[in-house]
């Protein structure tokens, strides 16, 4: 059996793509259900996860549902304890736990002047002065957490934890609206950008319905600065050299194209979330180097 999570659109919902990484990169099985923000999808999905309000939101194999992504760590925690969601020296446990308590409560002024959107990345966003103290205060936290825990990772506490995962829609915010930090702030949003369940969700978000209005800003435009996608491409037809889709083992239906070679997938969604980043998913990477 696995749980289900209850997401909004992964471009723009921060809150679910820390849900997310929660299972994702400590290899805990789920299931997505996602609703459209900006519409009444998410009202009428949480109808059967009383009494949560908000996405994401947990229902676990036998049916508790817990909403809230600090409420969410804590329970895959003691449900999995060999995940690693939370580091296992108690120093390290603690500085991660006060970094995911703060980033869960604070940063206001960033989150209003930069909303998540996964889908662009801008020049220059004009930050406020408020917005460059809750930078600052970004700064002040993840050096504290290096000097704190002594982690030789690109990580604040050691391995990858649920502090890091708290911190991934930051370092998207970072990498979108190309706010100014520090060289080393820097490397840790390019660990963020490269992270293989980062690139996943993002992949993702590009194909994960239209546009939200809500997002659109008027700066001025640059690439991603992430790693760069091999140059996949969504054909019409369905031969393929394979059969079966990498993901479901079901026939195949659509088609991508990469390196001159067709690839088939069993519906749009398994064919445009690989053609938006084909080495983010490693079943594909293992059927295309076969």
């Amino acid at each position: 059996m696995t749980y289900d999570l209850v997401i909004g659109d992964r471009a723009y919902s921060s809150w679910s793509l820390r849900g997310w990484l929660l299972f994702d990169a400590f290899g805990i099985p789920v299931r997505t259900l996602s609703a459209r923000l900006y519409t009444d999808e998410l009202a009428i999905l949480l109808k059967d996860f009383f009494p949560a309000r908000t996405a994401p939101t947990m229902r676990t194999p036998e049916g508790s549902i817990v909403p809230e992504t600090i409420a969410i760590a804590e329970e895959l925690a003691t449900r999995h304890p060999e995940a690693g969601i939370w580091p296992a020296a108690p120093q390290a446990r603690a500085a991660a736990r006060v970094l995911a308590a703060e980033m869960h409560a604070g940063f206001t002024a960033l989150r209003s002047h930069c909303p998540m959107n996964l889908r662009v990345s801008y020049t220059d966003c004009q930050p406020s002065a408020e917005v460059l103290a809750d930078l600052r205060r970004l700064e002040t936290l993840w050096t504290w957490a290096r000097d704190t825990t002594q982690s030789t990772t690109p990580w604040l506490c050691g391995a990858y934890s649920a502090a890091d995962a708290f911190f991934a829609p930051v370092a998207s915010r970072i990498a979108t609206y190309n706010l100014p930090v520090s060289a080393d702030a820097m490397l840790y949003v390019d660990a963020h950008l490269a992270h293989p369940s980062f690139r996943r969700w993002r992949a993702m978000g590009m194909v994960d319905g239209a546009d939200q209005d809500f997002y659109r800003r008027s700066y001025p435009r640059r690439d991603w600065p992430g790693p760069v996608p091999l140059p996949a491409r969504a054909l019409s037809g369905s031969a393929s050299e394979n059969a079966a889709c990498p993901y479901s083992g079901k026939p195949v239906t659509h088609i991508l194209e990469l390196g001159g070679r067709r690839f088939g997938f069993c519906n749009a969604f398994c064919r445009d979330k690989t053609a938006a980043d084909p080495e983010a998913w490693p079943a594909f990477i293992a059927l295309y180097q076969s």
